[in-house]
């Protein structure tokens, strides 16, 4: 099975080649319905194609999958020659009216079709796959037994369906409370995500015996008190609000089992740290499943789930339908704050220089301090001895030791232990001493960095490429549901 996983901007996607993915999917501009993720832009295209080139053979799928008005279209036209730049494999589409243009003009690339079109039965697939789909992404309220039988029914039709993530409350994310409630159209890519909001169950004002008669219930929105809107629910659908997040990574043999050739994980507006470990995760049992890796070497980047932010989790409607049904308030947090991103090693002239410029800027304190008069030499040494940060301390070469490229994005102060997680080992820990920060222009030791604050790191460890640091959050607390608010 194909490993899908998201990629909101280039830096995400670099992170789901990296850490495991076959393949990737992003948004275009104004075409994609997670249009507050970065999205891919302007001359971006010139390094997506570096990274096909550097992980070869990894596939690039791109969503077009808004409800496209006329002017959409329009626009849609006047985009093609900026479209065509991008190293695309496949378009992933709901609106059936652009399949001819992308057809006319990237007649190499494959058309798949996207949840939102809601495909759940064989005779739907078998019409798409006559209009030219190669790929159908099933909706989400398909159970296994269904996917089998349209698997039978049309073995030659590729089926993807998503095993991760937030599970839209909508009849396969076709939502309209969003456009309702805020004017922002869920199917036109500005989602406000109502489904995550507070309400309260209500019926109409003095209406219990209605309610108990009709099993109707009404919905109000905590910052709407006086506004309320009915909930049904019917034999085939679930029509109440769930925010529990889709589970399958025990489940994966039954999902090859029912004939899935894609596991897609949701997610393009999460972080690069839920891009990586998630995609690891996966990527570990999916090797355990096909005997590459044992399940015992697989289950502790599984664990490292729990260490990514995350709601309670549910099979949806794989097995039951019922399972569906069940809510859940809030998310628990990550224990883990990412820092920074590990690049690549530093060596040769480049290390050199660091070193050097490290000794000078030494040298020129030490002697700016001679030069002082004595009462201003003691009053400085003083101010040292207070303010720790504003001494001038050049890093020294130590034998085992590596440098490495660093953009630090959080606070990281020289006294924490720091954990390093890769695409190759789950973690490592590293002490206080068993590693320093250090400004690369003036070569000098930084008792701590924050986000964008230029520097390198220098560690016993050996880093692989594309290794990530987090540190533990000061502010998390064991067991506690976050209430996420909007």
């Amino acid at each position: 099975m194909e490993l899908l996983s998201p990629a909101g901007n280039v830096e995400k996607l670099s992170y789901a080649y990296a850490y495991g993915a076959d393949a990737a999917y992003i948004g275009l501009k104004k075409f994609s319905l997670r249009i507050k993720a970065d999205n891919f832009y302007e001359d971006e295209y010139k390094k997506v194609v570096e990274l096909k080139e550097k992980y070869k053979g990894k596939r690039l799928h791109c969503a077009l999958n808004i409800s496209f008005h006329d002017s959409d279209i329009d626009n849609l036209k006047s985009n093609l020659d900026y479209f065509k730049q991008y190293p695309i494999d496949a378009f992933i589409v709901q609106d059936i009216g652009i399949v001819p243009l992308l057809q006319k003009h990237f007649p190499n690339t494959e058309l798949h079709l996207s949840t939102q079109a809601s495909c759940v039965n064989s005779e739907a697939v078998k019409m798409y796959k006559n209009l030219g789909f190669k790929r159908i992404v099933l909706g989400r309220e398909v159970s296994l037994d269904e996917i089998k039988r349209i698997k039978d029914s049309v073995p030659d039709m590729e089926l993807e369906a998503f095993c991760h993530g937030a599970m839209c409350i909508a009849y396969a994310g076709r939502c309209l409370m969003s456009a309702y409630l805020t004017g922002r159209s869920a199917q036109s890519g500005f989602c406000s995500h109502t489904c995550r909001w507070e309400y309260d169950v209500l019926s109409k004002p003095n209406g219990a015996k209605e309610l108990a008669e009709s099993g109707r219930l009404f919905l109000r929105e905590h910052q709407r008190p006086d506004e309320l809107f009915p909930v049904y629910e019917g034999e085939d659908f679930t029509a109440v609000l769930s925010s529990k997040d889709l589970c399958m990574i025990n489940h994966l043999q039954d999902m090859k089992d029912a004939g899935i050739d894609s596991l897609k994980i949701e997610g393009r507006m999460k972080s690069i740290y839920y891009v990586a470990l998630v995609t690891r995760a996966y990527r570990k049992a999916l090797d355990a499943l096909e005997g590459k890796i044992t399940q015992e070497e697989a289950a502790p980047f599984i664990a490292e789930l729990e260490n990514v932010s995350h709601r309670e989790s549910t099979t949806g409607f794989f097995y039951n339908k019922a399972e569906a049904d069940k809510t859940a308030i809030g998310a628990s947090d990550s224990k883990y704050l990412l820092a920074a991103e590990v690049g690549q090693e530093i060596t040769g002239e480049e290390f050199d220089a660091i070193y050097n410029a490290g000794q000078k800027s030494f040298n020129d304190f030490s002697q700016k301090l001679k030069s002082l008069h004595p009462a201003a030499k003691e009053a400085r040494l003083k101010d040292i001895a207070e303010h720790p940060d504003r001494n001038v301390v050049p890093f020294e070469k130590k034998d085992g030791w590596n440098l490495y490229k660093c953009v630090a994005l959080n606070k990281i102060d020289s006294s924490m232990d720091i954990e390093f997680v890769s695409p190759d080992f789950v973690s490592i820990t590293a002490k206080s001493g068993e590693w320093q920060f250090i400004e690369p222009e003036e070569g000098t030791i930084l008792n701590w960095v924050c986000d964008s604050h230029p520097c390198v790191i220098y560690t016993k460890y050996k880093l692989p490429s594309s290794t990530l640091l987090r540190v533990v959050d000061p502010d998390y607390v064991e067991g506690a549901i976050r209430n996420t608010g909007r």
